[in-house]
């Protein structure tokens, strides 16, 4: 596979998504998400994305430079119509309101529907988390194709409906969750059909209802496991159903399978302004200790340690910034292709 810097990934990247019609703005923010998933070491949500997203915009399943339209707001939430345009910009531009609502008003919330994809996670409540606020999201992919089957069930029924929550704090790496509800991503189960690979017992059931380690099983009829797995399934099934009630019932996307195949993420998202409930810094500091309390305790058998929510991506980040990341053959294959088409394949090094 090749390994690229990360400043070259965010080039390509841009470059093929104003090839698709982004403005320079939409595509530096889409790229930037992309790439920073990357980084993190979620390959899943990279830029092993870009030729998929690419491809729904020629079907017209995303909308480049869509309309943005607050349908409902008050000076404590709102409630966001994507028109179908690019996830990441849509649930961006939606999370810098809710922080700068929630300087004045402690708290504030938001339901966003009629979007794309919108990546990892993590990359919105770190927003709110970088000005001295609790930031949570979660999200479903609305009548998508489903995923995941609920807990005693053989068929697709669930998106991989994850969340995730950032805390500030005085680390020297930021503190956050960010999962999905299934016993993996999605985009996990593609990464390794892209590289070859085999997925861990516990991922993937086939067709029959029997657990598989094929990968390619997951498109064929099979499903994602709740997490948990076969015995703990219940407790995924019940986040996951919680996550599709905020963000498929909640927006009013509704629940089930669109017909059109169309992609679109429901999003419901919040901020809390750590100011309105106790002194910031001291809060920091504690969350801090707290980490350090954790890490504190003494390994198990095998174990290299406790890391705190967040740190193994951390450490990830510093690696892949000085080493690089690795594409995928078959990835830099698709986005080699889009290069040429949108003629800019000698401009890249391609």
């Amino acid at each position: 596979m090749p390994t690229i810097a990360h400043d070259r990934a965010q080039a390509i990247a841009e470059a093929l998504l104003k090839g698709a019609g982004c403005t320079d703005h939409e595509a530096a923010v889409v790229a930037k998400g992309c790439v920073g998933a990357n980084l993190a070491g979620h390959d899943s949500h990279g830029i092993i994305a870009i030729p998929t997203y690419i491809d729904r915009v020629k079907r017209g399943h995303i909308v480049p430079n869509a309309k943005y339209e607050v349908v409902k707001e008050s000076a404590n939430h709102m409630v966001v119509d994507g028109h179908w345009g690019f996830g990441f910009a849509v649930t961006e531009r939606t999370m810098r309101t809710l922080i700068e609502k929630a300087r004045t008003s402690n708290v504030a919330a938001a339901t966003v529907y009629h979007q794309s994809h919108i990546g990892r996670l993590a990359n919105y409540p770190l927003m709110a988390a970088h000005e001295d606020m609790i930031g949570l999201i979660t999200a479903d992919s609305g009548r998508s194709p489903k995923a995941v089957a609920p807990f005693g069930g053989r068929e697709a029924r669930l998106g991989t409906n994850p969340i995730s929550i950032a805390v500030p704090s005085d680390l020297g790496a930021p503190l956050f969750l960010d999962m999905a509800t299934s016993a993996a991503a999605a985009g996990k189960v593609a990464v390794a059909v892209a590289r070859g690979e085999e997925v861990p017992d516990g991922w993937v059931i086939g067709s029959d209802g029997k657990p598989t380690n094929d990968p390619k099983q997951l498109r064929q009829g099979g499903a994602l496991l709740p997490l948990g797995g076969p015995d703990g399934g219940y407790k995924g099934t019940g986040l996951a159903v919680m996550v599709e009630i905020l963000c498929g019932l909640l927006t009013g996307l509704g629940f089930g399978v669109d017909p059109s195949g169309k992609h679109n993420d429901g999003c419901f998202m919040a901020v809390f302004n750590v100011a309105s409930f106790r002194d910031v810094a001291t809060f920091k500091k504690d969350v801090a200790d707290f980490a350090k309390y954790l890490k504190a305790t003494p390994p198990a058998a095998g174990s290299n340690g406790v890391l705190y929510p967040g740190e193994i991506e951390h450490l990830k980040e510093q690696a892949r910034r000085r080493d690089g990341i690795e594409i995928e053959d078959s990835t830099w294959a698709k986005l080699t292709e889009l290069a040429v088409e949108y003629g800019v394949k000698d401009k890249l090094g391609m």
